[in-house]
């Protein structure tokens, strides 16, 4: 291992889907890793299944000299003033995603680096694409130049975790667009697509296990396509008659209206609205949060789904 990582001791506080990620790219790459977790947790036993030191967070925190912050974005405030009065007052902080550092008033020694290093994909797809070979492209930013060397951390951090090519931004901008992608379009707009769509094809009589299987099931390999080719090499392998609904019928759908919302969405994000709208229901107990969840397992789309595809009365 050669760069700002070459003598660290990196200890990855959190051992979610993505702190399992980056733990173990980061030791393929040859970076010395411990793991931190909260003891008695999955989390933990999930770290020393795969072979890592681990210890609870504050004595993970005081080990390392460049501490990945992979818990939890909601976890994070509450535990930083703990974590940081364990940190050195050089180690580097390593941050996944802008969310705390936007929107939170965590406090940092002068001399430390804080730096953003984000993967475009959840944690699994950042540790296939390093089994197959692959990379990732990434996120990098600096929140904190104590150091004069954080972009060397930052891009050192990045090319162990298998991310290239590397894009330059601001936590701000990550932050934001990455709030919004999920809003719009990645889970908020295409869950409520595709459930608005079975609900108008189920309403109009059509059965539900077909209208799953045309406005959900597929939807991966039109997913696919338009990963590997884009928007114009997805349009080149779909049918004239698909192509043909696709430009004159798409805008009809996502319409002035859809785009006027979008822009509130994004507003909202660029206020903080957001930010403390679920910092609130996430301190109130999430109960309503918890509720909608709830509520739409229960959505006929579910069993629509268990029938379509032959799994029974499974849940999964």
């Amino acid at each position: 291992m050669e760069g700002a990582l070459a003598t660290a001791t990196v200890a990855v506080l959190g051992f979610g889907n993505q702190g399992a990620a980056h733990a173990r790219n980061l030791r393929d790459a040859g970076v010395r890793v411990i793991a931190g977790a909260r003891p008695g947790r999955e989390a933990e036993a999930r770290a020393r299944e795969f072979g890592f030191e681990c210890f609870a967070l504050v004595e993970a925190a005081r080990r390392a000299t460049v501490v990945a912050m992979l818990l939890p974005d909601e976890a994070v405030p509450a535990l930083w003033e703990t974590l940081s009065a364990a940190l050195d007052p050089h180690a580097g902080v390593v941050f996944a995603h802008g969310f705390n550092l936007r929107y939170s008033e965590l406090g940092f020694a002068d001399q430390q680096d804080v730096v953003l290093v984000s993967p475009t994909g959840p944690g699994g797809a950042v540790r296939s694409a390093r089994e197959k070979g692959g990379t990732l492209p990434g996120y990098v930013a600096v929140h904190r130049d104590g150091s004069g060397h954080a972009w060397q951390l930052a891009e050192s951090y990045a090319a162990a975790l298998g991310c290239a090519p590397l894009w330059r931004t601001t936590v701000a901008e990550e932050t934001e667009v990455d709030l919004f992608g999920e809003q719009a379009v990645l889970c908020g707009g295409m869950n409520a697509l595709v459930t608005a769509a079975f609900e108008t094809l189920v309403e109009k009589g059509y059965a539900p296990e077909i209208a799953y299987l045309e406005c959900v099931h597929q939807l991966k390999y039109l997913a696919d396509l338009l990963h590997e080719r884009g928007v114009a090499g997805l349009r080149g392998a779909i049918s004239g008659t698909a192509l043909y609904g696709d430009i004159t019928r798409g805008p009809r759908v996502i319409n002035a209206a859809s785009r006027e919302a979008m822009a509130g969405l994004l507003e909202e994000i660029r206020r903080g609205d957001f930010a403390r709208e679920w910092k609130a229901a996430d301190a109130a107990g999430r109960q309503s949060l918890d509720e909608a969840v709830a509520r739409a397992a229960r959505h006929p789309i579910e069993a629509a789904r268990r029938r379509a595809l032959g799994l029974g009365d499974e849940r999964g």
